[in-house]
C-alpha cells in the first residue's frame, strides 16, 4: 500500500506553512518587508532595543538565520544597530521610523492573510486549530530537547479526572 501524503502531518504542515507565507507575501511586500521579517518586527514593536541574542531566544529562530535577516532589515531601512551600553560585544536593535510607521498596516496585512487561510472556518474551529497547532509546537520543542519526554499514545496516558 502506498504512503498517503494527505495523512502525513509533516507533509501537511509544510504545505500549510507555505500557504500562509504565500498568503502574507504579497501583502507584506507592498509594505516593504518579507514574511520572515514579521516576527522580528512584532518583537521590536513590543520592546524596541533588544539584542540579537534576545530575539533568537524569544522567537526560536536559528542564530545564522537571525543574523542574515537582520542584515537585510538593516539594509532595507527597517532596523538600526546601536552599541550596547554595558556589553561591547553586543548591539541593540531598534526599529527605524519607517518600521514603526508600518505597524498598523503590517498587523492588518497579517490578519488578512490569516483570515484568507481560515476562510470558511467558524470562530471555534479556528481557535481549536490554533490550540492544536500550539500543542504540536510545544511537543516539537520537547522532542527537540529530549525525544523521551513525550507521552505514548493516548491509550497509554494517565487519565486526568475532570
Amino acid at each position: 500500500m502506498a504512503f498517503d501524503l494527505t495523512s502525513s502531518a509533516t507533509y501537511l504542515s509544510s504545505l500549510l506553512a507555505r500557504g500562509f507565507a504565500r498568503s502574507f507575501q504579497e501583502r507584506a511586500a507592498s509594505l516593504g518587508f518579507s514574511p520572515g521579517q514579521y516576527p522580528i518586527l512584532v518583537a521590536l514593536w513590543a520592546e524596541d532595543g533588544l539584542t540579537q541574542r534576545q530575539l533568537v531566544d524569544r522567537l526560536d529562530i536559528e542564530q545564522a538565520t537571525m543574523a542574515n535577516t537582520l542584515t537585510r532589515m538593516e539594509r532595507d531601512g527597517l532596523v538600526e544597530r546601536r552599541p550596547h551600553p554595558s556589553d561591547k560585544r553586543a548591539q541593540l536593535l531598534f526599529l527605524t521610523d519607517r518600521a514603526r510607521a508600518m505597524q498598523e498596516e503590517a498587523e492588518q496585512a497579517a490578519r488578512a492573510a490569516e483570515d484568507a487561510m481560515f476562510s470558511g472556518f467558524r470562530r471555534f474551529e479556528r481557535e481549536l486549530v490554533l490550540e492544536y497547532m500550539r500543542w504540536l509546537v510545544e511537543n516539537a520543542r520537547k522532542l527537540e530537547e529530549d525525544p523521551q519526554t513525550l507521552p505514548g499514545p493516548i491509550s497509554e496516558r494517565k487519565q486526568i479526572p475532570v
